[in-house]
């Protein structure tokens, strides 16, 4: 690993065995503070002394742990070579899973374990210069295909299960989209544990400097998004077209998008998490996991409602029991806009299909319908339904795949 990557890693021991020290000690004193309470008065003496005594050692104990993985880490850099943790397929995983749940603490905290929004290759980053782009992308063409995955995830989720489907391993709608169309595929990997709408002016940026250096003339983009990563697409799109990021030359060039499994309008998982947070905090006892739960990632926290704009989290308590602000926000007019959606039951039709879903998004917000005025303008031929799948089958299948190479052969101007 990296020097700073070990300085993170023992900077995150640190927080974390500080953090499980100090929930030990909030619920040993949720636990004293109901008995001296049946006690009364008469125990507020002891109670003094105890709550003094226990925070004495309580805090001695956090300090020497956190000391402790700090100086280990300290030590360790001694031994850290060039190579970073992201080199190898599992250590690419592990840091997906990180940024993921913990991703902004992890920006803030050890910036060294923090993904960074890039174009990637083979597992590399790419810089959006002229030179490193055409090095990248030999064979360059003039239509981009930008894949973007979803929660916890990095580019290679879009390899799921390749050699089942397809019979060779790293086949993926990006490589199948360039044998069948000519479409040179973009993967892009970024940390999910941001908020969605500073991922989306990232990825904006980002999308401005690969038109901007591409090799050829870009002359039109599809942007496919898995989960979270069709939310980045939307996000970027609109701060984009408001103005809170720099438009540049991409806006235009967006011809289609494609979202597989996006939660539109919410994830039922994460406001069960909120929930349960809520309840949690109630009781001074069950209070200290209600805290471990809130340490989850904004980005993750985003999910509840499918937060976009940035005005809906800036200033707010992101686990307040009382409803969040929710800016609604269309589909960007320009561009076509598909989506795949899968539930677990095999006909996608069945009543149980709407409750199931695909396990982790029901249909309804897959596919951005709330019955009302602010539901999102999907023509009912722009959704596609399949029966059978879960969530992350979605990232590659070939009923999917059909879906997807159907609706950009007959896009006008790919033949």
């Amino acid at each position: 690993m990296r020097r700073d990557e070990v300085l993170g890693l023992s900077e995150l021991a640190g927080m974390g065995l500080g953090g499980f020290t100090r929930r030990v000690s909030e619920f040993q004193a949720g636990i004293a503070g109901r008995a001296f309470g049946v006690v009364g008065p008469v125990g507020a003496p002891f109670r003094v002394a105890y709550d003094a005594i226990s925070g004495l050692a309580y805090g001695g104990v956090r300090f020497a742990l956190g000391a402790g993985a700090r100086a280990v880490g300290a030590v360790a850099t001694v031994a850290a070579d060039d190579r970073p943790l992201d080199g190898s397929p599992a250590g690419r995983r592990a840091l997906g899973v990180l940024n993921g749940i913990y991703g902004d603490s992890v920006a803030r905290r050890a910036p060294g374990l923090a993904t960074p929004m890039t174009v990637r290759v083979a597992g590399r980053p790419v810089p959006t210069t002229p030179a490193d782009l055409a090095a990248a992308f030999p064979d360059a063409g003039d239509r981009l295909v930008v894949f973007l995955h979803g929660l916890t995830e990095t580019e290679a989720s879009w390899d799921r299960r390749s050699q089942r489907h397809h019979g060779a391993p790293g086949t993926n709608y990006g490589t199948l989209l360039h044998r069948d169309l000519g479409l040179t595929p973009v993967f892009v990997r970024y940390n999910t544990g941001l908020h969605l709408s500073d991922n989306g002016r990232q990825l904006a940026t980002l999308l401005a400097d690969l038109v901007a250096g591409w090799p050829l003339p870009v002359r039109d983009v599809v942007l496919i998004g898995h989960s979270m990563g069709g939310l980045i697409a939307r996000a970027a799109l609109h701060s984009a077209g408001s103005g809170t990021a720099d438009a540049g030359p991409w806006t235009p060039l967006v011809r289609d998008t494609i979202t597989l499994g996006s939660p539109h309008l919410g994830a039922p998982l994460e406001r069960g998490a909120h929930a349960l947070t809520g309840l949690l905090a109630r009781l001074p006892e069950t209070r200290p996991l209600s805290r471990v739960l809130a340490a989850r990632s904004v980005g993750i926290k985003d999910l509840r409602h499918g937060t976009l704009v940035e005005a809906d989290w800036s200033g707010r308590d992101l686990d307040a029991r009382e409803a969040a602000a929710h800016t609604h926000v269309p589909l960007s007019d320009g561009a076509r806009h598909f989506v795949v959606l899968a539930t677990l039951t095999r006909d996608p039709s069945a009543r149980t299909a709407g409750l199931l879903g695909d396990l982790l998004v029901p249909p309804l917000s897959a596919s951005g319908d709330t019955g009302d005025d602010d539901r999102l303008a999907f023509p009912p031929d722009h959704v596609t339904r399949i029966g059978g799948l879960n969530h992350f089958d979605l990232q590659n299948d070939p009923r999917v795949y059909r879906a997807i190479r159907g609706w950009l052969t007959a896009r006008d101007g790919i033949d």
